[in-house]
């Protein structure tokens, strides 16, 4: 085991392991330098496979902090850009928001301000004082309890060390060589852990610590980062999550154990991308079998898919826009062809708003491509 001063200021140690060693170097071999080549993710769906994967950063993310909203629920405000209606909503716009800035801004160096700004875009309407966001405490009347017992488990340093702790932070951030080696993936999660540990601002540093984290490795060149939600991982792990915290508090701030259990939440992201892409191609492959009906594309043949797989589906011109990120005159340009074949009839919810459901001949024409 390598022992090194991840944070001398405090006192934070990390022992690298083998093992730890043995996964970096696997993540960027198996993901190429950069975590992998333009060929793990389909071109032709790229843009759709994006979005939905900030989505479910956005969402778990927030989930995890007390957004009561369900995942569909919340798919259905981001992609038709709803105006949240209550708080937990707004915790998801903000933060899909803020995945979106980081995202446009990833090669930007880290200040101070743009530190506070980030907290500020996820924190926006959504705490007690409307003036604490972007703003760093004041007092220390911060602590962290345990999520089940309310126990105090963490006292994070005074607030008086913010300000040296924020240039450090950016430091740490921005330095391309440092004395000490520390892999890039390792820093990451060392720069998500003080967040949390030193709780510069009253509320939301979890959700702007896993946004800093995701920061600095697209900031790394880790591309593939934007298709992950480790979000979603630890959310389903949250105890094991907040034990890695409480395991470092227990062993001398040692912070091992939150180094290995974020490297299985990436080793398990990358693995889940993988199914849902492998999915998506099967889905992909068995809608094609309609493009034996002849004159449609590809769009269309997954739209005649979906109405095969739910035959009371009711769709609109901006559910087919949303789900393949094209232009309205695209969509409704597929939308009737499809009519047009007798395969979808149209009909009013208003005097504006179009509907489109299997037409009653649907069955008949696709049976010679189903048998």
């Amino acid at each position: 085991m390598n022992m090194i001063r991840a944070w001398p200021r405090y006192n934070i140690t990390l022992g690298i392991t083998n093992h730890m060693q043995r996964m970096c170097h696997e993540f960027d071999m198996n993901f190429g330098g950069s975590w992998g080549t333009n060929s793990i993710i389909p071109g032709d769906n790229k843009e759709r496979y994006l979005v939905s994967s900030l989505m479910e950063e956005a969402i778990f993310s927030s989930q995890m902090e007390g957004a009561a909203t369900t995942r569909q629920v919340a798919k259905d405000m981001l992609r038709k850009k709803i105006s949240p209606r209550d708080k937990s909503q707004q915790m998801i716009v903000n933060n899909y928001q803020t995945i979106q800035f980081v995202v446009e801004n990833q090669d930007t160096p880290l200040t101070v301000e743009l530190l506070q700004h980030i907290h500020q875009l996820m924190t926006e309407n959504t705490l007690v004082n409307p003036e604490d966001a972007g703003r760093f405490r004041t007092n220390d009347d911060v602590v962290v309890e345990n999520g089940i017992t309310h126990e105090i488990v963490h006292r994070p340093p005074s607030y008086t060390e913010i300000p040296s702790f924020v240039r450090d932070l950016c430091e740490f951030f921005n330095e391309t060589r440092s004395k000490v080696f520390i892999h890039p993936i390792i820093r990451g999660i060392i720069i998500h852990f003080m967040i949390a540990y030193m709780h510069p601002f009253v509320d939301g540093n979890g959700r702007t610590a896993r946004a800093l984290f995701y920061w600095y490795m697209l900031n790394q060149k880790y591309w593939l980062m934007e298709y992950l939600s480790i979000s979603r991982v630890i959310a389903k792990s949250k105890k094991s999550y907040e034990k890695s915290f409480l395991c470092t508090e227990a062993d001398n701030n040692d912070i091992g154990y939150f180094v290995a259990y974020n490297l299985r939440v990436l080793d398990l992201s990358f693995k889940q991308l993988q199914g849902y892409l492998k999915r998506k191609q099967e889905e992909k492959k068995a809608a094609n079998t309609f493009l034996q009906l002849g004159d449609i594309n590809s769009r269309q043949a997954q739209i005649i898919k979906m109405f095969v797989d739910s035959p009371k589906e009711v769709l609109t011109i901006k559910d087919i826009q949303i789900k393949f990120s094209i232009s309205p005159t695209t969509a409704k340009g597929d939308i009737i062809g499809l009519v047009k074949r007798g395969l979808i009839d149209e009909f009013s919810f208003n005097k504006v708003k179009k509907g489109y459901i299997r037409s009653a001949h649907f069955e008949e024409i696709i049976k010679p491509i189903s048998n």
